[in-house]
């Protein structure tokens, strides 16, 4: 079962996804907040799976409870799911900075939304084409630093080459395709480049492969 916590000021968009996650089987919503301060509390006592975090919210927005929770190691298993009011939110780069695992906009299709907490749930980053691509790449492309080259250095070239498949935002079963592996094969390089960038997931590894230069906005 996935259990889901919800913070939103709004107590329309709670209601609304609480009547869609609980409509499925496999999913529970287990917290409400409407506050940053409140949902930092109640993710604190509930410990979900997931939790879908709305950026503006008073008393601590959700940028702030997002860095509260991914710094507290008792929450180390629960993934945040940012909620943006529009596709090109200038609050992004910021949002992967803080440990933020996906983005879905508030207007997404239900199924989207049901499809985003599976994946993340799974232990995936929310990287599907469209409006999570272009918001990754425009945090990546504003949150450039020194490239970690040192880090890089201890990937082999296929780890390389999955990389910067991860940093496109294909599948695993994707990159096994492409690079003519099995979907196993391909899952265990992500995890050994995890491992070896000490990343939180997989929007990590796509904020790696833009500041490094393997990847740029528009490749495919």
């Amino acid at each position: 079962m996935i259990s889901v916590f919800l913070a939103d000021d709004q107590g329309l968009v709670r209601g609304g996804f609480r009547a869609l996650l609980e409509s499925e089987s496999d999913m529970t919503v287990v917290g409400e907040a409407a506050s940053g301060a409140a949902a930092v509390e109640g993710i604190a006592a509930t410990h979900p799976d997931i939790v879908l975090m709305d950026i503006r919210m008073p008393d601590g927005d959700g940028l702030w409870a997002t860095r509260e929770v991914v710094g507290r190691a008792e929450l180390s298993a629960t993934r945040i799911v940012v909620v943006t009011t529009f596709e090109l939110d200038e609050y992004v780069a910021e949002a992967i900075r803080s440990g933020a695992s996906g983005f879905l906009v508030k207007d997404t299709e239900p199924t989207e939304l049901i499809r985003a907490v599976r994946v993340v749930a799974a232990g995936d980053a929310l990287l599907s084409p469209g409006a999570t691509r272009s918001l990754l790449e425009r945090a990546a492309d504003g949150m450039r630093e020194a490239p970690p080259t040192r880090e890089l250095d201890a990937l082999t070239t296929r780890e390389r080459e999955v990389l910067v498949l991860v940093a496109q935002g294909l599948t695993n079963d994707e990159i096994a395709q492409r690079l003519f592996l099995s979907p196993l094969t391909a899952k265990t390089h992500v995890s050994r480049i995890m491992a070896k960038l000490g990343a939180r997931d997989r929007v990590h590894l796509v904020v790696v492969g833009y500041e490094s230069g393997l990847v740029r906005p528009g490749w495919s």
